[in-house]
């Protein structure tokens, strides 16, 4: 019965329009949106209406929410599971968005608590996942990852990757793969790369990767996310077969995705400049 109601509830919200206003958010605020296809675009606003309507939205801390907050958030979280079947954040009820970075009240150790403890220490944070509770985001950072599109970091990203990699039972840098085959090639890819991150940073060496993902193993894979969906054709150059495993995973290529993007925009101002040097050599004409 439930199973049922849910998928009504769900084909009612799709039926309604997607808000104009919604997409001009997108638009502004998610530079990934454009280098998506038509099919995909419409599909990843299905995917956010779904997620706005059904996500309980909590403004924290004095921050008013508004449509950008939500819309922002769920565009970036839905762009994770695009293709991802049967896949939307299931253990992720509440989003809080407090407006500037928070430092938590540190929680007691005791049975009840413990289902409920964030993944990180306590300390300033702009994000954050608990395991058995809600995704808290600061607004100011989520603001950075859009003002610093392409450098690595987006903190919806990171935490949502969080969220995905807790869904069987345990936050270890494995998410939920769908074979034995895909497990055995993830474990050996990406322990391969995490001990080489992790060796590169206590020498002191610069590394693609950024080095929070160095701290364990839940961390490098939120890490990685970020880099694969944000400088995805730097990680596929720098670390080819992380960038393979991510892929496979996500069923996403958003190195390929960039690479057409620049393509037709290369090919654009090619046609421009083209016209337009014709339509110069025809004016010189007509005043000879």
């Amino acid at each position: 019965m439930f199973g049922w109601l849910a998928k009504k509830r769900r084909r009612k919200i799709l039926e309604a329009p997607f808000p104009f206003e919604w997409e001009a958010i997108i638009r502004k605020n998610m530079a990934h949106y454009k280098l998506l296809d038509e099919d995909e675009q419409r599909r990843l606003r299905e995917r956010i209406a779904v997620f706005m309507a059904e996500k309980n939205w909590e403004g924290c801390g004095g921050l008013e929410l508004t449509d950008e907050i939500r819309v922002t958030i769920s565009a970036m979280a839905c762009l994770l599971i695009l293709n991802l079947p049967r896949q939307d954040y299931e253990n992720v009820e509440s989003i809080l968005v407090y407006p500037s970075e928070r430092i938590l009240p540190e929680q007691k150790i005791g049975f009840f608590e413990t289902a409920l403890a964030p993944l990180e220490t306590p300390g300033p944070i702009s994000g954050q996942a608990f395991e058995q509770g809600p995704i808290l985001l600061v607004w100011d950072a989520v603001h950075e990852s859009i003002r610093y599109t392409g450098y690595g970091y987006n903190v919806v990203y990171h935490e949502f990757a969080h969220k995905l990699d807790m869904q069987d039972g345990v936050a270890d840098g494995t998410p939920r793969l769908r074979d034995r085959a895909e497990y055995r090639d993830w474990v050996k890819t990406c322990s391969r790369e995490y001990k080489k991150l992790l060796k590169n940073v206590e020498r002191g060496k610069r590394t693609f990767l950024d080095e929070y993902g160095a701290k364990d193993e839940a961390e490098f894979f939120a890490v990685a996310t970020e880099h694969f969906f944000d400088q995805p054709l730097g990680m596929k150059r720098a670390v080819p077969e992380l960038y393979r495993v991510l892929k496979n995973f996500y069923r996403q290529d958003p190195a390929a995705r960039e690479s057409q993007y620049a393509a037709a925009r290369e090919e654009q101002t090619r046609k421009t400049e083209a016209a337009f040097a014709k339509a110069t050599d025809e004016k010189k004409g007509d005043r000879e």
